[in-house]
């Protein structure tokens, strides 16, 4: 096949993929999903297991560990027939003595569509009120084994008096 032939095969060929090729080989997927943080109600997704001496006296919450395995859905209402894409399972603590910001450490678990069975590792410093915040995304396994790159994280709703929280992520994966 002539080289002028190629070129437009190979350019269909990676409009078609859900993956885009960067440099070294690897591919960058691109992920939006909604995270739920639910701490009310007779099933929570989040559960606060240990906790300092002067965390109930903090503005902050200054010192709380929190483990988690909340909910992963495409769309933003988690009550709605929005497709379950997995779970967010680890734990995040209360790390900010001046202002709410947050340590993460959570695995995504996909548990349907084309990643499933696979993981993302993410971890970072989660300046709750902030607009935008980023982590690290620091490992990986079945599709995203060996995974770099970053989350940002827009909080969706919050809700004060009980904490539940709705929160969009947008993974940008190098895998």
């Amino acid at each position: 096949m002539a080289a002028a032939a190629v070129l437009p095969l190979l350019l269909l060929l990676a409009a078609a993929s859900p993956a885009s090729a960067v440099a070294g080989g690897d591919k960058q997927t691109h992920i939006k999903l909604y995270w739920h943080d639910v701490l009310s109600g007779a099933s929570p997704t989040a559960v606060r297991v240990a906790s300092a001496a002067v965390t109930n006296t903090s503005k902050t919450s200054f010192g709380a560990v929190v483990v988690i395995d909340d909910p992963l859905t495409e769309g933003p209402d988690l009550n709605s027939s929005t497709t379950p894409l997995g779970r967010a399972q680890g734990t995040y603590i209360s790390a900010g003595k001046d202002e709410v910001a947050l340590l993460m450490n959570m695995n995504f678990v996909f548990q349907a569509g084309a990643y499933n069975g696979s993981t993302v590792a993410i971890m970072g410093r989660n300046p709750v009120f902030d607009s935008v915040r980023e982590m690290a995304v620091v490992g990986g396994t079945g599709v995203f084994r060996m995974a770099r790159g970053y989350a940002q994280a827009r909080t969706h709703t919050l809700d004060l008096n009980t904490g539940d929280a709705t929160v969009e992520y947008n993974l940008y994966i190098n895998h």
